[in-house]
């Protein structure tokens, strides 16, 4: 019988994880533990901690850099979604800067502006739905078809297309332990791969105004892209493009729920929409932890001999409730200043789509409210379902009554 899980991973540490943060940040802040799959790994828990790991090139997202018996060990890890890893997120300098000045440009801060109107379109749109209802599923009606519609037209994938995409991102990102579940990763992997090699041939033989024509372009110019890099990194924006906003919609709508005081303050001043996402992001972030990173030699962390071939996960949630940097960390307060947090990474893996994700919660959170000022929770807090994926911090469904 091997090692204990951690606690962390089980369903009671995916619905209030910070409870056993708090006690690794004061007792065991750099901890080697077992996730559900039987990999060991490096959990870091403080902020200054986290920050550190975020930058450090020592640590690899390139698992091939490992030597061969360090690869076998962790291997099973990515084995299911193999098809769609070649992108940024899974690689080092200089393929890593490659591979995202290709992508860059479509997510700059003025190039983001610019989609807020379309952004508040699809907003209302779907709240028009709500019109004379009593109760909704936020993350089904609001939270989901918000982002998804926006990466989908931005990528220029049909937007129909979405409930498709849902069912396979919620697979991938999903923490398999049997080889059933690894199975059906696979076959999320090959169909998503399939989807995309023929939307490729299609914007090859009819290129258009949209990201995937771009992309495709760059492939045919030469070296900049290979074949597995430009499916892997549709994956990773098409993924990553919704899956993430999806949590910080429902995690932030919920959070305003809990705290009626600071829910009041946002209605009552609605400039404060800024600094209201950004404590969301902070509080209670869509992703707990950084993606996977590997030791490339022996190191030391927060104190702990980390050897060459380790795991290391840094973890967001727990730096961005860290007493040493925030001050009453569990406090909810739309108002904190500074908010330096880390829940979009830092370094150069900080994430890409930042300006898309704030912008959309800053567009929907505010509309929600606007609509549905009695906005509560239609169902006990205990019954609500969190994500089972190690990666996420959120729920699968979002039960709201919408009356006053």
């Amino acid at each position: 019988m091997g090692p204990a899980v951690h606690p962390l991973f089980t369903p009671a540490g995916r619905a209030d994880p910070h409870p056993i943060y708090r006690r690794l940040r004061a007792e065991q802040p750099v901890c080697q533990v077992v996730e559900p799959r039987g990999f060991p790994l490096w959990l870091v828990a403080r902020y200054v901690d986290c920050a550190s790991v975020l930058r450090d090139p020592r640590l690899t997202k390139d698992l091939r850099k490992l030597s061969p018996e360090h690869q076998a060990v962790y291997a099973p890890i990515e084995e299911p979604r193999e098809v769609l890893r070649r992108h940024m997120l899974t690689s080092d300098p200089p393929d890593h800067g490659r591979l995202r000045a290709l992508v860059s440009r479509a997510f700059t801060p003025q190039r983001v502006e610019g989609l807020r109107p379309r952004v508040e379109a699809i907003t209302e749109s779907l709240l028009d739905a709500f019109e004379g209802r009593a109760t909704v599923d936020l993350v089904a009606e609001l939270a989901f078809p918000l982002p998804v519609t926006v990466i989908a037209e931005l990528l220029g994938v049909p937007a129909a297309d979405r409930d498709r995409f849902r069912a396979w991102t919620t697979t991938l990102v999903s923490t398999p332990v049997t080889e059933p579940e690894m199975a059906l990763q696979r076959a999320a992997g090959q169909a998503f791969a399939g989807y995309f090699r023929d939307l490729i041939a299609a914007r090859r033989a009819e290129p258009r105004e949209d990201l995937v024509s771009a992309l495709v372009h760059a492939e045919e110019a030469g070296d900049r892209l290979g074949p597995e890099e430009l499916l892997g990194t549709l994956f990773l924006l098409l993924a990553a493009g919704h899956e993430t906003t999806v949590s910080l919609l429902a995690n932030g709508a919920m959070a305003l729920m809990d705290h009626p005081d600071q829910r009041e303050l946002l209605q009552r001043r609605p400039a404060l929409i800024g600094s209201a996402v950004e404590e969301v992001l902070r509080y209670c972030g869509p992703v707990k932890h950084a993606t996977e990173r590997w030791a490339l030699e022996d190191l030391e962390i927060g104190g702990q001999h980390i050897a060459a071939g380790q795991m290391v996960l840094a973890l967001l949630l727990s730096a961005n409730r860290d007493e040493e940097r925030f001050p009453d960390p569990d406090r909810f307060d739309i108002q904190r200043s500074p908010n330096k947090h880390l829940a979009f990474g830092a370094g150069i893996h900080f994430c890409l789509g930042a300006p898309l994700a704030r912008l959309e919660a800053q567009v929907a959170i505010p509309a929600l409210l606007r609509r549905s000022p009695g906005l509560r929770l239609a169902v006990a807090r205990e019954d609500l379902a969190w994500s089972t994926a190690l990666l996420f911090h959120g729920v699968r469904s979002l039960p709201v009554a919408l009356a006053a």
